[in-house]
């Protein structure tokens, strides 16, 4: 007994499992196929479906796009003091903002930026798009002669990835101006050293793992939370089940951010 289990049940326990990780990895790559798809298809670009995009995009990088910055420009004041004031009590005042451009800029900003979008936006958007799933909206959009593909899906992943790498890339902005402001205050005197600091950090190696590392962050933040909701609404309309997948879809969104994450930092340290 394992737990309370019998030896001979133990293998289909494990493919079982097995079968549930390949399946909702397997919904992943097939969302993402299908945003491609839909992506090249000009019928997505027609006035409806262009206005349904514009205006879900509108909705998911507007309203929290003031909040998010000054949270940013909050953090960056305040961890720019406090990596400072530490470099200096050691001797290392010539190291510190260096160190606050890559802690900040290259790897907090923007996996804050994608956690928030996920739970700010898209997670509350997939949610919302099994509920209509669920109660039958989507079949009878699909009656009317709409495509609920293009008309609900679609502009909800659209929608995160734009505003993930948009809050991100204002935000870095933002950081690597109270950066400057946090060391130097408001005065032009150190900023030709900035300026100098500022490319020895962004070497074009950098600058593509940072890029590839932002673009994959909003792919992930879009793709799996809307993958693990409308493959629990499908699969299993029981909100208990549906809620247990997507805890799973979470589990999954913040295991694809680590690893991204890590592989960023073999690449620009390793």
């Amino acid at each position: 007994m394992i737990d309370g289990l019998p030896p001979a049940l133990l293998p289909q326990r494990l493919w079982a499992l097995v079968r549930r990780w390949a399946l909702a990895w397997g919904n992943v790559v097939g969302l993402g196929a299908v945003v491609l798809v839909l992506l090249c298809s000009p019928s997505s670009y027609r006035r409806r479906a262009r206005k349904r995009l514009a205006l879900q995009i509108y909705l998911d990088t507007v309203p929290v796009l003031a909040g998010f910055t000054a949270l940013a420009a909050l953090l960056s004041l305040v961890v720019t003091h406090i990596v400072v004031v530490t470099a200096h009590s050691y001797g290392l005042t010539r190291y510190a903002l260096e160190m606050v451009v890559r802690v900040l800029v290259l790897e907090l900003i923007p996996l804050t930026a994608a956690l928030f979008v996920a739970m700010r936006t898209v997670i509350p958007g997939a949610a919302r798009l099994a509920q209509l799933r669920r109660s039958g909206a989507l079949q009878a959009l699909r009656a009317r002669g709409g495509d609920p593909l293009r008309m609900e899906f679609l502009p909800r992943v659209l929608g995160g990835a734009y505003a993930s790498i948009t809050l991100a890339a204002l935000s870095c902005v933002v950081a690597l101006l109270m950066a400057y402001l946090g060391v130097y205050g408001f005065n032009t005197a150190g900023f030709s050293a900035y300026t100098r600091m500022f490319g020895q950090v962004f070497t074009p190696s950098i600058t593509l793992v940072f890029a590839l590392k932002t673009l994959l962050f909003s792919l992930t933040v879009a793709l799996v939370p809307m993958a693990a909701s409308l493959h629990a609404s499908h699969a299993d309309p029981q909100p208990g089940r549906h809620d247990a997948a997507s805890q799973g879809g979470l589990a999954r969104l913040f295991a694809v951010l680590l690893l991204i994450e890590l592989f960023s930092l073999l690449g620009n340290y390793y």
